[in-house]
């Protein structure tokens, strides 16, 4: 048998369409030579398609990936969707009757949302293809980037990166939480990892096996998913599950039940809720369904925020055949919300689900996008972005050091510096580090312009220090610094006669901190004879041992 014969009645055998509301047909990937193939403009739906099922039984997801030790250090906050973001990622997969809809999202995110777009292409002819179609249709191509990379659905939800920021205020950086898909999906699984190299993120990978539309959180570390993560996971026990959460993500996740696979075959919470304030949350109705499983899972979860002190918005939803119209659906960017709109059910419900949006979000412009094509395929809006939070620091580099974390040191000890970097234009080229060991009143450099590639060996000093501290400042292609410094630590070095700020070295800087703390001071690094006051018999102490 010829290989093209041999592939084509392999694919006649393994292609199955579902035959959906309006006759749109989502495909099953192939199967060649057991490999499964996703072929360009397939609109392979969210949910799992039969020949997956069937190909996982042999190749068990996560088999091969494991989690990166350790987790994040403290300081860790998972990013919420309502909060300002510096883009959305899209994947530029499905088909037109797909494609049509990511054009207009890409166009509002970047001109209402004022947010860049991320698009992954399959190819650079695609990526130049795209471009020219949104620069047609009004985008902002300043903030259009296309990144050149296969994946294999538009589903980027579920296998796109879940950003945290590491570190606090303006130093605080932006990180890449990533999973195992819950698909034998193998270029959507490998593509946060991917992604993390284009924009210079902090990266970390637990090995949940998770689709991340099954999971909601806000700004102060109450999430939310159903329990489809514990039957993803049958090795472990939801207890051990939310650990996992709480040392990746620093959030307190709790499990509520999930709906039939009847209704929605994902069994995804955002398919039914959306997080819009730290205490502000809009979840499904089913005013044709009441007293349904559904309709009792909504309610139960109402009544549940509603205990904790939240404001709970309720919009309709609606179930025809095997297609779930929902409205919680929705995409957050900035000022914009993006909500579903459906041609296949009555306008009525489309006007209620505006109304409730506007009443819990009234600052925010609501532009409202035709999605039955999309919710066919067992998803809407929000199943096909993954949200970018905006940089910390502003148009200033940010850094977080890992370590040193504290302890004491010897002169002639090598200690690993380690740091994660971030910038608004993900382009920091250098850092210059820098101790101090005075508690941050002054600094000395210890290296200047070394890569930004997070490690960096230091020798300690011959100096005596009970409060020192090491700073990473990044250097962006503008010539921006800034960056954070690390734990306090001590040196146990050789301490010099009239050094006041425990630099190794008797010169003006100590010379101004003995004026500046003149007279009583007993206890203060200038009292250099240890009398209780800084005087003249100290001035004569600091210039016997001065360096010019």
């Amino acid at each position: 048998m010829s290989s093209q014969f041999r592939m084509l009645s392999l694919a006649c055998a393994a292609v199955v369409y579902f035959v959906l509301a309006a006759g749109v047909k989502a495909a099953e990937p192939l199967l060649i030579d057991g490999t499964l193939v996703f072929p360009e403009g397939l609109a392979v739906p969210k949910d799992m398609t039969p020949i997956e099922s069937r190909f996982i039984q042999e190749h068990p997801l996560g088999a091969v990936r494991g989690a990166t030790p350790p987790p994040p250090t403290a300081d860790v906050r998972c990013a919420s969707e309502y909060e300002s973001m510096g883009g959305i990622l899209l994947a530029y997969e499905g088909g037109s009757s797909f494609t049509s809809i990511i054009r207009q999202m890409a166009v509002a995110i970047t001109t209402i949302g004022e947010a860049n777009v991320y698009i992954a292409c399959d190819s650079n002819s695609e990526a130049n293809s795209v471009r020219s179609s949104l620069a047609s249709q009004g985008a902002d191509m300043d903030r259009v980037i296309t990144v050149v990379r296969n994946t294999d659905t538009v589903w980027i939800r579920d296998y796109g990166p879940r950003y945290a920021y590491v570190g606090e205020g303006e130093n605080a950086c932006r990180v890449i939480i990533d999973h195992v898909y819950n698909r034998p999906r193998p270029n959507d699984d490998a593509y946060s990892s991917y992604f993390r190299n284009v924009v210079d993120h902090g990266y970390y990978q637990h090995d949940l096996i998770h689709g991340g539309g099954n999971y909601h959180v806000n700004s102060t570390g109450i999430a939310a998913a159903t329990e489809l993560i514990v039957d993803e996971n049958p090795g472990m026990s939801e207890a051990q599950i939310v650990e996992v959460w709480r040392q990746y993500q620093n959030v307190e996740t709790y499990i509520h039940d999930a709906f039939p696979t009847s209704v929605d075959a994902t069994q995804h919470i955002d398919m039914w809720m959306q997080i819009v304030g730290d205490e502000s949350i809009i979840i499904s109705d089913w005013p044709n369904s009441s007293g349904s499983t559904q309709d009792q899972i909504c309610d139960a979860a109402a009544n549940y925020y509603a205990a904790l002190g939240w404001t709970v918005h309720r919009t309709p939803a609606f179930a025809s055949g095997w297609t779930h119209y929902t409205y919680t659906n929705m995409v957050l960017c900035n000022g914009l919300v993006l909500l579903p709109e459906y041609n296949d059910i009555s306008n009525t419900y489309d006007n209620q689900a505006l109304a409730a949006v506007q009443s819990a979000m009234p600052d925010r412009q609501i532009v409202q996008i035709v999605c039955d094509n999309l919710a066919y395929s067992a998803g809407v809006m929000h199943c096909i972005t993954m949200h970018m939070p905006s940089h910390a620091g502003g148009i200033y580099p940010s850094s977080h050091v890992l370590s040193p974390t504290g302890g004491a040191y010897e002169p002639g000890d090598f200690v690993a510096v380690t740091w994660l970097s971030d910038d608004d234009q993900h382009d920091v080229v250098s850092v210059d580090i820098e101790l101090s060991v005075d508690g941050g009143a002054s600094w000395t450099k210890q290296v200047e312009a070394t890569p930004d590639d997070g490690n960096w060996t230091w020798t300690v000093p011959d100096v005596a220090a009970q409060s020192a501290t090491l700073r990473v400042l990044a250097r962006d292609g503008d010539g921006n610094v800034g960056g954070g410094s690390s734990n306090p630590f001590v040196i146990n070095g050789t301490a010099v006669p009239g050094d006041c700020d425990g630099d190794g070295v008797c010169d003006v800087n100590d010379i101004l901190i003995l004026i500046g703390s003149w007279g009583p001071c007993p206890g203060c690094p200038a009292d250099l004879n240890s009398d209780g006051v800084v005087d003249v018999n100290d001035v004569l102490l600091i210039l016997s041992y001065y360096q010019l």
